[in-house]
């Protein structure tokens, strides 16, 4: 099984798929103690914004066997207990797991993730179970998400 080596993040070497700013440790621009406008997170229509806890526990072993993404909007995700791995690939109609890049996220920081970038639920660091914020417009689960199962032989494990 193919292995990728889990990096802290950057806005270098996140920038391809998204961005991101620490909300426990803010920086740059501010109105006095308001931070505006750090990370944006595009949605389509009118739909209603909604906010979403996300309970993950640790695995064993961080495989990487499904992927998923969104075609009409990114997804905004804040890890609230623990620092996480995230794994990410470049947006296109086919998951790309050759192209697959896994980034050490700190907890407190919001990662959006944009439109059509492949992603799955990120894991727990430390901790035996990671909690997180996802935004995502309304239901856009159901009607705006696409989950591919990878063959085992495109399945990779991320390491530290």
């Amino acid at each position: 099984m193919k292995t990728i080596k889990a990096k802290p993040i950057t806005v270098e070497n996140f920038a391809p798929y998204g961005s991101f700013t620490s909300i426990v440790e803010p920086s740059g621009n501010a109105l006095g103690n308001f931070y505006n406008d750090k990370v944006l997170l595009p949605v389509s229509g009118s739909m209603p914004v909604a906010f979403s806890p996300l309970v993950m526990d640790k695995p064993d072993k961080m495989i990487i066997s499904e992927v998923e993404y969104h075609n009409t909007t990114g997804e905004g995700i804040l890890p609230v207990d623990d620092d996480v791995v995230m794994h990410v690939a470049p947006p296109g109609k086919e998951p790309v797991p050759e192209l697959t890049e896994a980034f050490i996220v700190p907890k407190g920081t919001m990662v959006k993730i944009n439109t059509g970038v492949w992603h799955m639920g990120v894991l727990p660091l430390n901790r035996e179970q990671v909690h997180v914020l996802i935004v995502l417009p309304e239901r856009i689960y159901m009607n705006d998400c696409t989950v591919v199962a990878y063959q085992e032989e495109d399945q990779m494990e991320i390491v530290l």
